[in-house]
């Protein structure tokens, strides 16, 4: 019944504003697709064989999944810890675990919803298949995981808006637009090339592409055990943090 309740709380509290929390992010997916699609893919431009919208149209897709699911979880521990209202989490008998899964929950509801919502609204623009269903559900649920995680990670951390900011601008969309979203890595510079795979968001991403238009630029196999494994560790650290009361408990 706790979990269920959190998990409740965290859905509601984006669907409140809906507008901000799945509507603009639509349409700032549909605003990227006219400006690159305009000025990269209006002649004979394609990437590996595939017309540019249709290979940037996923990318788009999963980037805002990504963005969201941090936004979820980050935003709503740092307004609890300023507001000064989180020992309402903290005091009901919650389980480490079951914190952590409450808002992952909300996180990753919040990612998949504005995914499929932008998923839909860019069809009609670029008119994408599906390759492989299972790729495309894979990772669509480990990306909605990991930026949760990460989300709570950077919310229990950061101290206030500020900080949760510059986590936002200096780490999540620099490897969000580092990881293939608007590209292949395969065009970049060898030594670049290395640094790409060092990125766990360019498998989310790439991996994604796959299950919608059947191109990747590494083995899918091995993209989806480092997304396993880094969301491994990452639910480890957080529910560590969780137990420990990290920034959290007095």
């Amino acid at each position: 019944m706790g979990l269920w309740t959190l998990y409740l709380k965290e859905v509601r509290r984006f669907l409140n504003v809906l507008t901000q929390t799945v509507v603009a992010p639509v349409v700032m997916s549909l605003l990227f697709l006219a400006v690159f699609t305009l000025a990269l893919g209006r002649g004979s431009m394609s990437v590996a064989g595939i017309p540019y919208p249709v290979f940037l149209a996923p990318g788009l897709i999963i980037m805002q999944m990504l963005q969201n699911s941090f936004a979820n979880t980050s935003s709503s521990l740092v307004i609890a810890k300023v507001q000064g209202n989180i020992v309402d989490v903290l005091m009901p008998p919650l389980s480490p675990g079951e914190l952590v899964l409450g808002y992952v929950g909300g996180g990753m509801t919040r990612g998949l919803l504005v995914g499929f919502v932008a998923g839909l609204a860019v069809w009609p623009f670029v008119r994408y298949g599906i390759h492989d269903p299972l790729a495309i559900i894979y990772y669509a649920i480990n990306a909605s995981m990991m930026l949760s995680l990460l989300g709570i990670l950077g919310g229990v951390w950061a101290d206030k808006f500020d900080h949760i900011a510059a986590v936002t601008n200096f780490v999540i969309m620099p490897l969000s637009f580092l990881s293939g979203t608007f590209y292949s890595v395969e065009r970049l510079p060898d030594n670049w090339v290395f640094v790409a795979h060092l990125n766990p968001f360019f498998y989310l991403i790439d991996g994604f592409r796959y299950g919608i238009i059947g191109h990747s630029d590494s083995p899918i196999w091995m993209g989806a055990l480092i997304v396993a494994v880094v969301n491994v560790l990452l639910w480890t650290l957080t529910y560590r943090m969780m137990a420990t009361g990290y920034k959290l408990k007095p």
